[in-house]
């Protein structure tokens, strides 16, 4: 297990990102999570890839060249900026909202940008 790394619950969609590394192992609905590989590249039809737009003193994230759908059934749950002094700042998004968020520092502070998908998991740039 590492720090930051995010499971899923396969059965229930519960997602959890490791703050502090311990022992054990991470249980859910009787059942062990799933750890989320992070993908950084995309399949010819999948548009998920974190887009960084600089805007002076701050930036922008959308996820995917085209919009991801943000339905109930297929959204995204959270956009994720992780700077690179360590901190963590993550935007939680729910179906019907846009897939994108302004992020209020320089471009300059960025280390990675991570967004989770409900159904295709969790993609870096």
């Amino acid at each position: 297990m590492e720090k930051l790394a995010v499971y899923r619950c396969l059965k229930c969609g519960n997602v959890v990102e490791v703050a502090v590394v311990g022992g054990g192992t991470l249980v859910c609905c009787g059942e062990n999570m799933k750890l989320l590989d992070e993908k950084s590249k995309e399949g010819a039809t999948e548009k998920h890839l974190p887009v960084v737009e600089d805007m002076g003193n701050s930036f922008k994230v959308k996820v995917g060249t085209v919009a991801h759908p943000m339905d109930a059934e297929h959204w995204i749950q959270f956009i994720e900026v992780i700077t690179k002094d360590g901190a963590i700042i993550r935007r939680d998004l729910s179906p019907g909202q846009v897939a994108e968020v302004i992020f209020p520092m320089p471009i300059s502070m960025l280390g990675t940008v991570r967004a989770e998908c409900n159904k295709h998991g969790l993609w870096t740039k």
